[in-house]
């Protein structure tokens, strides 16, 4: 069953009764209180600082493996708070992801890229976009990406994505950025709790190695799959051209990033389900089981 995203965009309290979760507004508010199964919920969004939440809901939360973020004041996706551990085997899983051999490493990031540069390539060609290049590009990337191919094929991907907005893929550049740091931040959580599900470290990636960050590998994980949250934005852009802000409007449309249809291996599932295919697969390519990450392909329709 396909996990529930819960948004909450105005002033509330959040509590745990009967593992429910309860949602209660203020009286003048006028919105109706809510009742959740927790055990229905795969992610918490709290996008308003007067939102009050307790410690029971929270460990109820964490034992159901809910992602739970908090926005900034600006309104974008800030904190990711997920449990410890959420599997009956995670001592054995930890000790093999981090005895993973170099060679294994450097073979799992070299799969990673190419299916980044693969789905990067499908959603440009969807657009007619001449994808000849980013086809040399997945054969040139040799173990490891020691030839930074991945960061050549993004030039070119970028340049073309958004050609007519004269778009520079900045963190804190102009939007659309912005649309594009909220979807991130939504497939980095899914990603993220999905590879807690699996019973893996967040914090250890196969690429990506930043001491500041603590979730290097759902880093590396959600490669392939930024090209989803960036093809649902492309739509957006295309329908309003001028779009600057992350209007609630807009949210709607990025919070439907967990339910996307995607296909890995010619079966079709929710994005959220594909990610706990592709990180259990990664658990068994530490385990020695095999050597193959489970990753989808963007199929345009």
């Amino acid at each position: 069953m396909i996990k529930r995203t819960i948004y909450l965009g105005n002033p509330c309290n959040l509590f745990k009764k009967e593992m429910q979760l309860r949602i209660t507004y203020p009286s003048n508010d006028g919105k109706e209180d809510t009742i959740v199964p927790i055990e229905d919920i795969g992610l918490v969004i709290m996008d308003n600082p007067y939102i009050n939440i307790t410690n029971a809901l929270l460990m109820a939360l964490a034992e159901n493996n809910t992602a739970v973020i908090t926005c900034n004041n600006s309104h974008l996706p800030y904190g990711l708070m997920l449990p410890m551990y959420s599997h009956h085997a995670f001592t054995a899983k930890l000790h093999a992801q981090i005895n993973a051999s170099k060679p294994l490493v450097k073979n799992l990031w070299q799969q990673t890229v190419i299916a980044k540069i693969r789905n990067q390539a499908q959603l440009l060609k969807s657009m007619g976009v001449d994808v000849k290049k980013m086809e040399f590009y997945m054969d040139e990337v040799k173990s490891g990406d020691t030839g930074n191919i991945e960061g050549r094929a993004a030039a070119y991907y970028w340049d073309n994505l958004f050609a007519d907005q004269l778009f520079l893929r900045d963190r804190y550049g102009d939007p659309p950025n912005n649309l594009l740091n909220y979807g991130y931040a939504i497939l980095r959580a899914i990603v993220a709790r999905s590879l807690v599900a699996s019973g893996l470290f967040p914090s250890i990636g196969i690429h990506h190695r930043n001491k500041y960050n603590p979730y290097c590998l759902a880093d590396d994980i959600m490669e392939p799959y930024r090209p989803f949250v960036d093809s649902l934005v492309y739509d957006i852009v295309t329908e309003d051209p001028d779009i600057e802000e992350l209007t609630t409007e807009v949210k709607k449309r990025l919070l439907q990033i967990p339910v996307l249809d995607i296909w890995i291996e010619d079966s079709k599932s929710p994005l959220m389900v594909g990610v706990q295919r592709t990180t259990a697969s990664l658990a068994s390519c530490f385990e020695g089981e095999t050597r193959k990450i489970l990753y989808p392909l963007l199929i345009s329709e």
